[in-house]
């Protein structure tokens, strides 16, 4: 079985040859501004622009915690916006990490990474802003990922 492969980089400009599937985690609220996903509405305008709608729309489509939206930026190149954090702020109930819906939306960018022939690319994904840990996250990227033979690459960022 392969490993998770770790490297000092932009998570944004992801490493390899063929096709890439970036994957980071979005609230359940609507909101884009802080972490990560500024460096990739600084790269591309599409993530942002699809997930805004499909929150607006919100009604009519599967967005909730665990779901995950796939939005193709360059020919070889497509962004997962996974819903694994309630809310955007620490409070009474805790960080806004979601670690069972981060594992279902993993499973989801699992098939959609075979059927797309796609490496997988993110940064510690739930560890900013979402206040998740690590040695929580690694094991479902195991277990979703690297159990189904993906090629997973994490940046830390210099």
């Amino acid at each position: 079985m392969s490993e998770i492969i770790r490297v000092r980089g932009d998570a944004t400009a992801p490493q390899g040859k063929g096709v890439k599937l970036i994957v980071h985690v979005c609230n359940d609220l609507g909101g884009w501004g802080k972490g990560f996903v500024l460096a990739l509405s600084r790269r591309w305008p599409e993530p942002e622009a699809a997930y805004r709608r499909w929150h607006r729309e919100r009604a009519g489509n599967d967005i909730a915690l665990g779901a995950a939206q796939f939005v193709r930026v360059e020919p070889c190149l497509w962004v997962a916006n996974m819903v694994g954090q309630r809310g955007m702020r620490t409070g009474s109930k805790g960080v806004p990490v979601r670690y069972e819906a981060i594992d279902a939306a993993l499973g989801t960018v699992a098939v959609r990474a075979g059927e797309l022939g796609a490496s997988v690319h993110m940064p510690r994904i739930g560890c900013g802003l979402a206040g998740g840990k690590w040695s929580r996250i690694e094991p479902l990227i195991e277990r979703r990922l690297i159990s189904a033979g993906l090629p997973v690459t994490v940046y830390d960022h210099d």
